[in-house]
């Protein structure tokens, strides 16, 4: 999460925190058939309880109540609002493996703008938080929503049924084509179509996005809205040469992403052995018109802590520092009258930025503090007893090593504050 706070603040974006929950009608409507039914609904309370009627729900995301505020708070914002949020939502879905009823969204938007520059920045800032954590074999699916309509459209799917179609499209690489076929079908889309619209959504050379715009437009040739997002989609990848997501974007016209609210770009994370996503996103330029009466341009990308904890902690990827412990230094004090000194010393040893224990039991015997600060996995021991205050010095012991000196009391933070860091 500090790798995220750290990257999200570096492209601009300032925190932002929302209510747990909100208004049901804020909620219902914005994140299609599927999303609707997944809504943590919150009863009413008092004497309506028994009428089984919601009128508050969990959040379900963290872009909806981003619109709600800006709509609420329009006038007190800049006209370019760049806000990160990381705050748990919650989805009544099956667990699953990388799949939680409630999970965290470490989330950046941009409000207020059309600008390509927009998507490439979202693109950057979340490769960069990815390669920061050591992640080498991601890949961003990018596509277009009015590509999206504009397949659908050549394929013969009638206009009403788009929402339908994506629906089931968007679960391609979870059940697969056959799967996806069925699907279409049983919400009454012709086979024939159905055949057409899998053709269409079939995945071009992954690797290369310029055969995949070719690919993309040869598909969409004549349908002038089609054309158009093709062409936005080539700008946004052109843009992101020289940033962090040089090399990680791929065109994908598979890729649908079920939320309703989406009206351009659309993205989204993969790694090779987790299904689903790490994260996904896209611009959705008429969402906080739903709640302003005008819209406004906005577009943001999402990363699922929980996965990306999952696929880490599966990979043996977080560095031995993380993985050791909570505590950098622990302090004991052989008798009573250290005990003071033992306080003082954590001060400045907090004030180094380390994160100190204190053993709280004195005695001369060193088993038990020592036994807990390896259950702690504290790197180093800090010793103080009669003998080391009467000649001003602190006895340090590195817990792995088991190897101790003498420092001298006075700027003894420093000097341990420095091994730390070392890793001495």
């Amino acid at each position: 999460m500090r790798v995220v706070r750290e990257v999200y603040e570096s492209y601009g974006f300032e925190p932002l925190e929302t209510p747990a929950f909100e208004n049901i009608e804020t909620l219902l409507g914005k994140y299609g058939e599927e999303g609707n039914k997944l809504i943590f609904k919150i009863l009413r309370r008092g004497e309506h309880e028994a009428s089984g009627e919601a009128d508050l729900a969990l959040r379900y995301d963290l872009t909806v109540p981003l619109a709600r505020v800006v709509a609420q708070y329009q006038h007190e914002l800049p006209k370019f609002f760049k806000r990160y949020q990381i705050q748990p939502v919650w989805r009544a879905d099956r667990p699953a493996r990388g799949r939680f009823r409630e999970f965290y969204q470490c989330d950046i938007d941009a409000i207020g703008s059309t600008s390509p520059i927009i998507e490439v920045e979202l693109l950057a800032a979340v490769s960069e938080v990815l390669a920061r954590l050591k992640f080498d074999d991601f890949v961003i699916r990018l596509n277009h929503r009015r590509a999206l309509s504009a397949l659908l459209e050549t394929a013969g799917v009638e206009a009403a049924q788009h929402g339908d179609a994506l629906v089931a499209l968007d679960k391609l690489d979870k059940i697969g084509a056959d799967g996806v076929r069925k699907e279409l079908e049983a919400r009454q889309i012709a086979a024939d179509v159905a055949e057409r619209c899998l053709r269409n959504f079939a995945t071009p050379p992954a690797d290369d996005p310029r055969a995949a715009l070719s690919h993309l437009r040869g598909l969409l040739e004549g349908h002038t809205e089609g054309t158009t997002a093709v062409d936005a989609l080539e700008g946004i990848m052109a843009l992101t040469r020289g940033t962090a997501a040089e090399g990680r974007v791929r065109i994908d016209p598979s890729l649908a992403r079920g939320l309703s609210y989406y009206t351009g770009a659309i993205m989204e994370i993969t790694v090779a052995d987790l299904p689903g996503s790490l994260g996904g996103g896209g611009r959705y330029d008429n969402l906080i018109g739903m709640f302003l009466g005008r819209d406004v341009p906005a577009c943001g990308f999402s990363l699922g802590l929980e996965r990306i904890i999952v696929v880490m902690t599966e990979r043996d990827m977080f560095p031995a520092k993380v993985s050791r412990g909570a505590v950098d230094v622990m302090i004991a004090c052989l008798d009573d009258g250290q005990r003071s000194d033992a306080l003082r010393l954590a001060s400045e040893l907090r004030a180094e930025r380390l994160r100190v224990e204190i053993y709280p039991e004195t005695g001369r015997k060193l088993e038990k503090p020592l036994k807990y600060g390896s259950v702690r996995h504290a790197p180093v021991m800090v010793i103080i007893g009669e003998d080391e205050q009467a000649r001003g010095e602190v006895t340090v012991r590195d817990l792995q090593t088991r190897a101790q000196d003498a420092l001298p009391r006075a700027g003894a933070a420093v000097e341990i504050a420095r091994r730390v860091r070392l890793g001495t």
